[in-house]
């Protein structure tokens, strides 16, 4: 227990000197329970993930995939006296090309009946490094399963990708979101749809992550 409150304690003291030099991430508690983060985007990276852990050395929890053009996040309504520490990492690789997909009216999601076409299968087997423009995913299908689901499968070109993503941009959107994550290797995984997204553009993304930022750190107040 106390080595382990060490480690807490250097990783903090750390943080700390970090955000006293340049930091690429700062906070703000901009609330007793809101914290307003605010960063520098990577150049050339294809967008940051944003995370947080109740301690320095926790396990980190993705909050959003933000567009390369972003710089802040709102964390809102958090648990009362609490800690919370952030990072933010950048991602790169290469996107697929894109498909447009029209789904029929009607909100109803139907139960699967047979193999769960929503489950991701992971049998890829690409040979190309993520930063190299090949190793963009090939051959991107989807295919309609009913009103809001869609299947969607591609070639794993990619050889050391942390793993893939699904990107949206539903009609009149500016930029694309991040709609689902998944492990590297996956070759197939059924969406279903938000209710924006009855048109929309996809495409699947190959991805590593970067060295992670400065940790920055706030403790929430009375609620």
């Amino acid at each position: 227990m106390i080595k382990r409150i060490s480690l807490v304690g250097l990783l903090f003291l750390a943080a700390c000197g970090q955000e006293q030099q340049d930091p690429v991430l700062t906070s703000e508690l901009t609330s007793p329970t809101d914290v307003t983060l605010h960063w520098r985007p990577e150049a050339g990276a294809a967008g940051q993930v944003v995370e947080y852990a109740n301690a320095a050395d926790g396990e980190y929890v993705v909050l959003e995939f933000a567009p390369p053009a972003k710089n802040s996040f709102k964390h809102p309504d958090l648990i009362p006296e609490t800690q919370f520490y952030y990072r933010v990492r950048p991602f790169t690789g290469p996107a697929s090309a894109t498909v447009d997909v029209t789904l029929p009216p009607g909100d109803e999601t139907p139960e699967i009946e047979g193999p769960d076409w929503t489950a991701p299968r992971k049998d890829g087997k690409g040979t190309r490094p993520v930063s190299s423009a090949e190793a963009a995913a090939g051959n991107l299908k989807a295919e309609v399963k009913h009103a809001n689901g869609i299947l969607f499968t591609w070639e794993d070109q990619a050889a050391d990708e942390d793993g893939y993503l699904i990107e949206v941009k539903p009609a009149g959107a500016a930029d694309y979101r991040v709609a689902v994550q998944l492990d590297p290797d996956t070759t197939s995984y059924g969406v279903i749809t938000l209710p924006d997204e009855k048109t929309a553009t996809y495409r699947v993304r190959a991805f590593r992550f970067g060295a992670a930022s400065n940790l920055t750190h706030q403790t929430t107040g009375k609620a």
